[in-house]
């Protein structure tokens, strides 16, 4: 999330450009972002209001079902351009919010790296860019265990020493991906026996768990208030950028793999704005900025030889032979997703 690998230190929400209001002000010269928390350098927003004099709005959302219970409660019309991850711009797509991009609007789009040219969750590309990817799985403070981590045991059934000392995403995508993955069952089962045997495991494993955060997981283990929790690969690279002595697991059952892309959004106040940001996002020195603050990989191309050197080695992205396969997080049908709503529901309440 900066020029260097160091500065990745830096505060998300001093890196915000402004928080959007309830009722901001709609302005030609403005692009209004929904976008995640801690998720953009201040550097870049700066860079793209001194190329085009067009000012960045950002307002921030912690989870993917959190954006679009905010769109489907009126937003929609507020936001130009936003930043759902892969499964969520489908959902977004299937309920008519997101609008096309038209052949020739984005100049830039050649610099689609071509493994992300063609997602299954947007063909073609209509809809979207690729903005990061990288993976969804946890992190372990070692002062508080030295043993085997890369098992999905860790989080549903842990050993003593992180017993009631483990934070969760407020995410039910990515918990639930897991707890599948942990049992060896399908993401979007409609088996009765399955589906009852991951709700008896979310509800036994929860005793052990502290704590549903989303935007403060990595502060809870660089502050020691969890030992252990689920994080973004560069989450914790940055936790350890900060002092903790946190490794990242691959589980040998698996894990979450994600791609971030920026939408276009139906009823963008400022359309030709936000065509403007999402291409500006397409040059590899920008997806390079980009790159070096968050810790993550793009889907540009040309940005490898612009990286710091330290993001070569790190071991967040170097993944073991024995790590288990990342997986996409599925879209259930509409009767089957309601099964896990209700699941998700029960296991917060």
């Amino acid at each position: 999330m900066k020029p260097t690998l160091n500065s990745i230190l830096k505060s998300g929400t001093a890196a915000l450009a402004l928080t959007l209001g309830a009722n901001a002000a709609v302005a030609d010269e403005q692009v209004v972002v929904y976008h995640w928390f801690e998720y953009m350098p201040q550097e870049l927003v700066d860079k793209f209001t001194e190329e085009t004099g067009i000012e960045v709005v950002i307002d921030t959302f912690d989870s993917n079902e959190s954006l679009l219970a905010s769109l489907k409660a009126g937003a929609l019309g507020t936001y130009d351009v936003a930043v759902p991850g892969d499964y969520m711009v489908a959902i977004m797509n299937s309920e008519g919010m997101l609008d096309t991009l038209e052949e020739g609007e984005l100049t830039n789009r050649a610099n689609i790296s071509e493994e992300w040219a063609n997602p299954s969750f947007d063909p073609g590309r209509q809809h979207s860019i690729p903005y990061q990817w990288g993976s969804t799985s946890f992190a372990v403070n070692r002062d508080a265990y030295s043993g085997d981590i890369n098992t999905t045991d860790i989080l549903f059934n842990p050993p003593t020493e992180l017993q009631g000392r483990i934070n969760m995403f407020d995410s039910q995508g990515e918990v639930m991906a897991l707890a599948s993955l942990h049992l060896g069952i399908p993401q979007c089962s409609t088996d009765r026996a399955e589906l009852s045997a991951l709700n008896d495991l979310l509800q036994e494993a929860k005793q052990h768990w502290i704590s549903f955060n989303s935007d403060t997981a990595k502060e809870v283990l660089v502050s020691g208030d969890a030992a252990a929790g689920m994080i973004y690969d560069g989450f914790n690279a940055k936790a350890r950028e900060e002092g903790a002595n946190t490794e990242y697991a691959f589980p040998t059952q698996g894990y979450v793999a994600w791609m971030d892309n920026v939408v276009l959004l139906e009823d963008a106040p400022n359309r030709e704005n936000g065509i403007r940001f999402m291409d500006f996002l397409l040059e590899p020195e920008n997806a390079a900025m980009l790159t070096n603050w968050t810790a993550y990989a793009s889907g540009v191309e040309g940005v490898t030889p612009l990286l710091d050197e330290a993001l070569r080695t790190l071991p967040e992205a170097n993944p073991p032979a024995e790590a288990g396969a990342a997986v996409f997080i599925e879209v259930c049908d509409q009767e089957t997703q309601a099964v896990y709503d209700t699941i998700w529901t029960n296991l917060k309440n």
